[in-house]
């Protein structure tokens, strides 16, 4: 049971995307910029996760960078509204994984943070749960999904599954590459990255890290379920494709924002 002042009830206001890769699954498009910055209905990627953690109140953002990493500096700066912005360049992004992406942010973070992929895109409501510490987002299986899985328990994840997306079934639910964690959290994360980076096992996922902790007991995240409906991990071009049908154009949230920023200017 949670109680008042713990670190799970305090509320995260930094948060890390991983941004460094090549997104070479999407070429032609990543050729020549970044995938974060690839327009989705016509917006792109990284601007609506930036509207996004504005609306929720963020004040920090880390991100790794490697590919174009000079086209996301020049398109973000160092301020969207009240959000500081930091970047971090990997000198490795073409030979390593997202593994080593957040090996390197223990360089800047030593708080509770959220830790976002550059190319998940999703419903803002759906983040109001991910705001306290040690949470990972998770979805029931569509046919269109792939990666790691995890099972559930009544005490939250109780094992990653790497590679099974093949078992479309109940118990199996994906991840939907967006965690939340506490200081401690991270801090033993740290140590098991660690870990891999000194064995040079930099071409993992990071998942492998947490199926190891998760495993060994020494990871534990609260699952908080995401509308199977309401988000896309963008990988290829048929995928942007589908995901412009969840999120058109001119979208509620959209609208709304353009309605706000309207009567200011008004005003």
């Amino acid at each position: 049971m949670r109680h008042l002042g713990d670190a799970s009830e305090q509320r995260v206001r930094t948060a890390l995307l991983l941004a460094a890769g090549m997104g070479s699954r999407l070429a032609p498009l990543t050729d020549s910029t970044a995938k974060c910055l690839i327009g989705l209905s016509g917006i792109p990627i990284l601007e609506r996760l930036i509207r996004t953690l504005n609306s929720y109140g963020f004040t920090r953002l880390v991100i790794v960078v490697g590919h174009e990493a000079d086209a996301i500096q020049d398109y973000l700066g160092d301020h969207s509204g009240d959000i500081r912005i930091e970047y971090l360049v990997s000198p490795r992004y073409r030979t390593t994984n997202n593994i080593y992406s957040l090996w390197l942010a223990r360089r800047l973070i030593d708080e509770p943070f959220l830790l976002i992929e550059c190319d998940v895109v999703f419903d803002e409501s759906l983040l109001a749960e991910m705001l306290f510490a040690d949470r990972i987002a998770v979805s029931r299986q569509l046919p269109w999904m792939n990666g790691t899985t995890v099972t559930l328990c009544a005490h939250g994840i109780s094992a990653f599954c790497l590679g099974e997306m093949s078992r479309l079934d109940a118990t199996h639910y994906k991840t939907v590459n967006i965690y939340s964690f506490s200081r401690t959290t991270w801090r033993a994360i740290t140590a098991r990255l660690d870990r891999y980076v000194a064995a040079q096992r930099t071409g993992d996922y990071y998942e492998s890290v947490f199926a190891e902790m998760t495993a060994d007991g020494s990871l534990t995240l609260e699952p908080v379920l995401f509308d199977a409906d309401s988000w896309y991990e963008i990988d290829t071009v048929a995928d942007l494709a589908a995901a412009e049908v969840i999120f058109p154009r001119y979208s509620a949230t959209l609208k709304r924002l353009a309605s706000h920023e309207s009567a200011e200017a008004a005003g």
